[in-house]
């Protein structure tokens, strides 16, 4: 059984959602605040995280920038009352990997954790052992590993952030809709949206390139999208 843990401070949601995802084997462990949620990590290594956004103390946000941060890939997925599209671009810039407005039927969650644990078991943009290594300016992305680095320092990359590199690189000097790129990122998910593959890109810039506001590999290619540009070739029009 895959492990979830659910953070929220409603104790009635807490209880509905435990017994909703118990139902489709789901192990899942509860708890009101963050406060211990560092602890249950260690402990129990859940399989994915859903954060309430709103909480006393450290409000979901917070939490999820704080284990990014530290370099924590676990699957994240937020559960707001706030379900504008600001607020679901605020929440994947924190890092999460989805996000479900309140109120929302229980089986929305479910289709949804089980949409992004297949991404983080094998995405939409997988790597395969023939996928091979692309070297560009300090970096090192050895696609058959699933591992960035730099100067042989491993670098943290969420599964999203790791599909839409990797969907990039196997297209290099090929722009790359949007819409395409959703599509090799996260499958069929019918809630995704354009401004998603946005806010990824805006992350991965922030990483990779040395001035992110006029990137040299991960460039714009106005009216189309984005398109990863190799060392030694041309820029994107």
């Amino acid at each position: 059984m895959k492990k979830i843990l659910l953070v929220d401070d409603d104790p009635e949601l807490r209880q509905l959602l435990a017994t909703y995802l118990g139902r489709h084997d789901f192990d899942t462990l509860l708890l009101p605040d963050t406060r211990q949620l560092d602890a249950y990590l260690e402990r129990y290594q859940p399989h994915l995280v859903v954060l309430d956004l709103m909480m006393p103390g450290e409000d979901g946000l917070a939490a999820c920038r704080r284990l990014r941060a530290r370099g924590e890939t676990l699957p994240v997925i937020m559960l707001t009352a706030r379900d504008e599209p600001v607020d679901r671009v605020i929440g994947l810039e924190m890092g999460a990997d989805d996000y479900v407005g309140k109120p929302f039927d229980p089986r929305e969650l479910v289709a949804r954790i089980d949409a992004v644990l297949r991404r983080g078991q094998r995405p939409p943009a997988a790597p395969d052992p023939q996928g091979g290594v692309v070297r560009f300016g300090e970096w090192s992305f050895d696609r058959g590993a699933r591992q960035l680095t730099r100067g042989g320092d491993p670098v943290a990359l969420t599964s999203g952030e790791f599909a839409l590199l990797n969907a990039l690189v196997a297209n290099a000097n090929r722009p790359m809709k949007r819409e395409r790129l959703l599509e090799l990122t996260r499958g069929d998910e019918s809630e995704s949206f354009d401004r998603a593959i946005d806010v990824q890109i805006h992350r991965l810039r922030r990483l990779i390139e040395a001035d992110p506001a006029h990137p040299r590999y991960l460039q714009t290619v106005w009216g189309v999208g984005y398109v990863f540009v190799p060392d030694g070739e041309g820029a994107a029009a």
